[in-house]
């Protein structure tokens, strides 16, 4: 099969929707004689900063030897992003044949999955056919219920910053969001978070998991490695040092900065000099938040030109009340996405005077640009 052909199957609207269960990828994995309890995971969740942690831990490892496999949502520019071998993306045509083989699978027991599920049983069987060491898995949505979590041991669990997102269907507090967060931790298995909901401890109690507690505190030498920018990255290696110096002491500091320094993920407060601009993908509260600390801490002094779009089911009344302060030049981003917000229902709720964003507006690094509010807005513009 053709991956454009490919593609055009897994995004159509029989599968591109959330149904968070745990019974049909369970059920077609069996079927392949479940390869996922073959391969030692560490295993993320969180509403913000999995994407890093995850990146930081793969670099970390690569960097000590270790053969490793990263699945990674969503993508910025094509889905072969999500799945990676020693930080190289699955090939098209792996991407294609592995498509193929889960799609009729799925097809023979009369099982419909969804596009995140197929991405997740292809990413299984890709890993265990190309003899992964450790693979690093962030979750997609959630966790308890999440596609992922169809793994019945880990080598540890991770929970990053928990925040009110995707509220329809994990719940409305951040202790109900916790508690689904918190369905990753396996008996026996330790977990690593800097959070301290009760929900968290009782979970680990409950399975017999080590509780590995951390606080923002990081020496000042590992933050100076790390690639990545951002206040809110210290926290993030936080997790990753406590999980890298429990899991594999035999890694030495040399190799975990050497590691950190190497560090990519595209679109964290990721800034391109040249453009004077930051793209950063944050899309909630909690990560827009972080966003505006960044620039206030990093960008003191620079004007600020900001191109904003968002999904409609996000807080994005919120978003633009953290983000946007009076002098700053706004343009509102209507992108072509399902459940995108529109112009209109963007400036009607922005609390200052704002344009509409087209092909044809010029980001000149007069000012500092900003691109924030959505991955998928991101992957629209073609402007990196």
């Amino acid at each position: 099969m053709e991956y454009n052909k490919t593609i055009e199957m897994l995004t159509s609207k029989g599968m591109f929707h959330i149904d968070l269960g745990l019974g049909r990828i369970k059920s077609v994995l069996e079927s392949f004689d479940n390869p996922q309890d073959k391969l030692k995971c560490i295993h993320v969740a969180g509403t913000n900063g999995k994407g890093s942690v995850c990146a930081m831990l793969d670099s970390i490892l690569r960097e000590s030897g270790v053969k490793t496999g990263l699945y990674t949502s969503p993508h910025i520019f094509e889905y072969t992003e999500r799945i990676k071998i020693n930080g190289t993306d699955i090939s098209k045509e792996d991407f294609s044949k592995y498509f193929e083989k889960v799609f009729l699978k799925s097809k023979e027991l009369n099982i419909s999955l969804t596009e995140f599920e197929i991405l997740t049983a292809m990413m299984f069987l890709y890993f265990y056919d190309n003899d992964v060491e450790i693979v690093i898995l962030e979750t997609g949505l959630g966790g308890r219920f999440d596609a992922t979590n169809i793994i019945e041991k880990n080598l540890c669990s991770i929970i990053t910053q928990i925040d009110l997102d995707h509220t329809d269907k994990l719940g409305d507090t951040k202790e109900k969001i916790a508690f689904e967060k918190a369905g990753i931790i396996k008996p026996n298995c330790p977990v690593v978070t800097s959070m301290g909901y009760e929900v968290i401890k009782d979970k680990a109690d409950e399975l017999n998991s080590l509780l590995i507690f951390t606080s923002s505190f990081v020496e000042q030498s590992f933050i100076e490695n790390l690639s990545l920018k951002g206040l809110h990255q210290r926290e993030n290696l936080a997790l990753v040092l406590s999980a890298i110096n429990y899991l594999f002491s035999n890694i030495d500091e040399k190799t975990i900065k050497t590691g950190l320094n190497k560090v990519k993920n595209p679109c964290r407060f990721e800034y391109f000099e040249d453009k004077n601009l930051i793209v950063d993908a944050s899309h909630n509260p909690n990560g827009v938040e972080a966003l505006r600390n960044n620039l206030d801490y990093y960008f003191p002094n620079q004007n600020r030109r900001f191109v904003f779009g968002c999904l409609r089911r996000k807080d994005y009344k919120k978003m633009m009340k953290i983000l946007f302060r009076k002098g700053d030049e706004i343009y509102l981003n209507e992108f072509d996405y399902p459940d995108s917000c529109t112009y209109e229902e963007l400036s009607k709720n922005c609390l200052y005077n704002s344009k509409k964003y087209s092909s044809e507006t010029n980001l000149l690094p007069d000012k500092l640009n900003i691109i924030c509010g959505s991955f998928y807005m991101i992957s629209k513009m073609n402007i990196l």
